[in-house]
């Protein structure tokens, strides 16, 4: 289940006017001068929480909760006990996301830079910049206004950050373009030397390229993001990646796609926008994958595959098709 979330307390009807602003409405009988104490889960929320029922698989819980309300949809509102009253939304799980964002406390710059930094004469810095202990700004290095960058980071050389970018401590950044409202996790680093050589004699291969990152993405912790050998290894704008991720070079992944953990992809394949890979995908250099592809959790993609496709297992193929293959070894075994 979800971690209680109780940051902050707020008015109801202060979280009624954020979750307006985001195109969401609400209809309750609770009380808006009602003071809420966050959120948490079915089986953990106090009588002072908010909670939510988007998952059968959590009905369980229902009957037992001890939430003052709940976010959920009027086909079940009557499943809830009388001690928990309905919040009837359309989508009880994206009222539960945008409620987590209004409960809980942003990270905002406060504009101060460490003594124990050093920062490069060749490097500008913003308005509003924050830089915390020991970190490196190198030369040709561009940090734009309300940024943060947190404890030992190495920026530098060749980079440029955008607005209001959060950069967490440990990470390594070179030879890249970060846009706007982006966030690095920890132990991260990006437009390193990629992985290139002659097969034969080994003689290796120089990367010259760069990274270049969009707005919006979150980059998780202990992740690589290769620097192009020629021209850039791309990440395009609301792309969301998991820890332990490996992006080669001259790799291109399209808007709003999703990387589980520890999947790896090999140099100069593209990625169309809206993908989803699970967690352990590995994917071949060179191919060309289309949009709105899922690729299904350990898969090994070594093909090129089209459009809005679901495909699993390795070599990966369309789902339904493996899953026929499964039973089928299954039936021989037994």
């Amino acid at each position: 289940m979800i971690d209680k979330i109780y940051n902050h307390s707020f008015k109801l009807k202060e979280l009624k006017s954020f979750l307006l602003k985001n195109f969401i409405s609400i209809k309750t009988s609770i009380p808006l001068n009602e003071t809420i104490y966050g959120i948490g889960s079915l089986n953990f929320a106090n009588k002072n929480q908010l909670t939510f029922y988007n998952n059968s698989k959590y009905y369980k819980y229902l009957s037992q909760t001890n939430a003052k309300g709940c976010f959920i949809t009027k086909n079940n509102s009557e499943l809830l006990p009388k001690n928990c009253l309905p919040i009837i939304v359309d989508d009880p799980y994206i009222a539960y996301a945008y409620s987590s964002n209004f409960f809980s406390s942003n990270i905002i710059s406060n504009g101060k830079i460490d003594k124990n930094t050093k920062i490069h004469k060749e490097s500008k810095l913003g308005k509003n910049v924050q830089i915390n202990n020991f970190s490196v700004i190198e030369k040709d290095t561009f940090i734009s206004n309300d940024s943060i960058i947190l404890d030992n980071v190495k920026i530098g050389p060749n980079v440029k950050i955008g607005k209001k970018t959060i950069i967490m401590s440990n990470c390594v950044i070179s030879n890249s373009d970060i846009g706007d409202n982006c966030i690095i996790q920890s132990g991260s680093i990006i437009g390193g030397k990629g992985f290139g050589f002659t097969p034969k004699s080994k003689i290796e291969i120089k990367h010259v390229g760069n990274v270049i990152i969009g707005n919006n993405v979150d980059i998780g912790s202990n992740c690589t993001i290769d620097r192009a050998a020629i021209d850039s290894t791309i990440i395009e704008d609301n792309v969301r990646i998991d820890n332990l991720v490996q992006i080669s070079h001259n790799v291109c992944i399209g808007k709003n796609s999703i990387i589980a953990a520890q999947t790896g992809i090999a140099g100069s394949t593209i990625i169309g926008s809206n993908c989803i890979m699970g967690g352990q995908v590995g994917i071949a250099g060179h191919l060309k994958i289309g949009k709105n592809v899922t690729i299904a959790a350990k898969s090994g993609v070594t093909k090129n595959i089209h459009d809005n496709k679901t495909v699993a297992g390795f070599p990966a193929i369309d789902i339904n098709l493996w899953k026929k293959n499964i039973i089928q070894q299954f039936k021989k075994i037994k």
